[in-house]
Formats: structure tokens, sequence, C-alpha cells
């Protein structure tokens, strides 16, 4: 297959190919040559023109699942059915349920070995994710009462660090038992602040990512 004139296409479909393996596989047990075998002909000059390493491919692909992540966030936090203290419970159980999550955890990258994504994760909750979506609603929380802190920008970050990065058992190969844990502390560190947003649902739900993980790393 010659190479698509129109590059966009050219990179969706080498993201797609790569999304399907490293599900199938796991991100570990891909190869650039696995991708090159199931792209019809593509040949890797043409993957190298776009991804610098399959790393980056990886990255991509959580960009992709990412922009649809930040949507919902984007819905939950522009609802006015909800107050602040609310939209945060929301946002949290959404997001662990959304199904692109069992694609991650099944890909399971080792984030030890992959320091590129580890700082993506990062600079996507710090600079993007806590402040365009967590801190809003904490905002909004202080506004009607739901929520007290004088450190609303802080406390975003504080809460997202703990959930995406010390609760990610990607990062610290954590078992069922050291998720259930880590879960049971950071629901009595939301508690310290008065906020009672995390329920058994969510508690399985993790426990059941860990699962999937462990299984596929």
């Amino acid at each position: 297959m010659a190479r698509n004139k129109h590059p966009e296409e050219t990179v969706n479909l080498i993201l797609d190919v790569a999304d399907r393996l490293f599900i199938e596989k796991g991100y570990e047990h891909t190869s650039i040559q696995d991708m090159i075998n199931n792209l019809g002909g593509l040949s890797k000059g043409a993957i190298y023109h776009h991804f610098k390493s399959k790393e980056d491919i990886l990255i991509a692909v959580t960009d992709r699942i990412t922009s649809e992540s930040n949507r919902l966030l984007a819905d939950i936090r522009d609802r006015r059915d909800l107050n602040g203290q609310e939209k945060l419970k929301t946002i949290f159980k959404a997001s662990i349920s959304r199904p692109e999550q069992n694609e991650i955890f099944t890909a399971a990258p080792d984030f030890s070995n992959n320091p590129k994504l580890l700082f993506s994760l990062l600079h996507d909750t710090v600079d993007q994710a806590a402040p365009n979506y967590i801190q809003p609603i904490i905002e909004q929380g202080i506004a009607d009462g739901s929520i007290q802190t004088d450190y609303p920008a802080q406390l975003a970050e504080l809460i997202l660090l703990a959930a995406n990065v010390w609760m990610n058992p990607m990062i610290f190969d954590n078992t069922e038992e050291e998720s259930y844990r880590k879960f049971m502390v950071f629901t009595q560190m939301l508690r310290g602040f008065g906020l009672d947003i995390m329920d058994e649902e969510m508690l399985a739900r993790l426990q059941e990512l860990t699962s999937i993980y462990q299984k596929n790393k």
C-alpha cells in the first residue's frame, strides 16, 4: 500500500493498529515490526516519519483517549444541577468507569521503563486536568459552600496527583490489596478536607483495573 497522501490519515491508521495491538498483546510485547505487519504494506520509514519511537506512539494513543476523557470532564464541570462536591464525585466515578480505562490497563505499559510517558501523565495532570477541570469545580464548591479550602489550585493538584499517579498500579505495580489500602487512605484524606466523595463502587472498579493490569503486564 502506498503512503497515504493525507498525513493525518496515515497517523490515524498507525494509531488504530497500535491501539489494537497494545490491547491484544500488551505494550511491552508489541514491536514496531508487529505494527508494520498489520499496516497493509505501510513501511517502517512511514512510521518513523511520524513517530520517533514506540513510546511516542503509545503517548499519541493515550493522548487520543485522554481527549475523549477531557470532553467528559468538561461536560460534568459545566453542569448546573450539581454543587461543587457533587461534581467532584461525579467526575471521579465517570473517569474510573469509562470502558477506555480497560484498554489502557490492558495495554499495561511499564512506566518505569517509559519516562516520557510518565512525564506526559504528570504534565497532563498538573498543567491540564487540574487547572482546567478540577480547580473550577473546587472554586464553585467554595462559592456554594460544599467545599472548604483557601487553596483551590493546590488542592486540585493534590487530589489529581494522588488519584492519577500515587494510586496508579501501572506506576507502582500495586496488587489489589495495595490498591485497596491506597484507596482507603485517599478516602480518609479527602474526608479530612470535608469531601466524602469516594464509595464502594469506585473501590471495586479500582481493584478491577488493578487486576486487569496485573494479568496483562
